[in-house]
């Protein structure tokens, strides 16, 4: 006979990033961060600030898997939860219901939390507001879930193909969510001014009437291009 697992699986301990590392990060654009990672890094389009004027975070990933019209997980990461956390729920992606509303978001808010981000749905678009607290999700709906399935905190998850660990430091702001793996912080921070003064460099060049730049210039005055009539 199987053994039926625990309610909550546990992992109190894991690698946190600095307050530099963090506040290096701070301020930055989701944008500016996956340039620093090929072009990649960021959660799916889908997962977008409910409140869009309640969007900037940056903080620690601390990770909850409840799964599937459940929140148990989540409640229990109330446990872990230090200042500047950022609580991710996973659910598999499940959008049947919510899987918080404004009470658990003001309990996080009240524990320090900086964010909360899931790939399911929440609720209580009012209280959510009231909060304050960033809030990113896939949808909203009023179906409330219950607690009483087996989950995780803590322990890797994934979120719509992207894997997010405890410890990851997760940016936030009107165009999604990015994810900045532990082991690369210190290479995205340094490549991250270097970003910033090319986008600064070419952003002049546009407000002084740019209209192609040069690399696709070569491409199109060079063997990159064929005529057909």
């Amino acid at each position: 006979m199987i053994e039926d697992p625990p309610l909550i699986t546990m992992r109190r301990h894991f690698p946190r990033p600095s307050a530099v590392q963090v506040n290096a990060l701070r301020g930055a654009m989701t944008g500016h961060l996956v340039d620093t990672m090929g072009g990649r890094g960021a959660l799916p389009w889908s997962i977008k600030p409910v409140i869009p004027e309640q969007a900037l975070f940056c903080g620690v990933a601390l990770t909850s898997h409840p799964g599937p019209a459940d929140n148990l997980a989540t409640f229990a990461a109330l446990e872990l939860a230090q200042p500047g956390d950022v609580i991710v729920a996973a659910t598999d992606g499940y959008m049947g219901t919510a899987v918080i509303g404004d009470l658990l978001l003001g309990m996080m808010r009240n524990c320090g939390v900086v964010a909360f981000v899931t790939d399911g749905c929440v609720r209580d678009i009012p209280g959510i507001r009231g909060v304050g607290l960033p809030c990113h999700a896939a949808g909203v709906t009023p179906n409330s879930p219950v607690r009483n399935r087996p989950g995780t905190v803590g322990l890797p998850i994934t979120l719509g193909g992207v894997p997010i660990a405890s410890g990851d430091i997760l940016v936030g702001d009107q165009d999604g969510v990015v994810v900045v793996p532990f082991a690369r912080i210190d290479a995205v921070i340094a490549a991250l001014e270097g970003v910033r003064k090319a986008e600064t460099a070419l952003e002049a060049r546009v407000q002084a009437g740019l209209r192609m730049p040069e690399f696709i210039r070569s491409v199109l005055s060079g063997r990159g291009i064929r005529e057909v009539d």
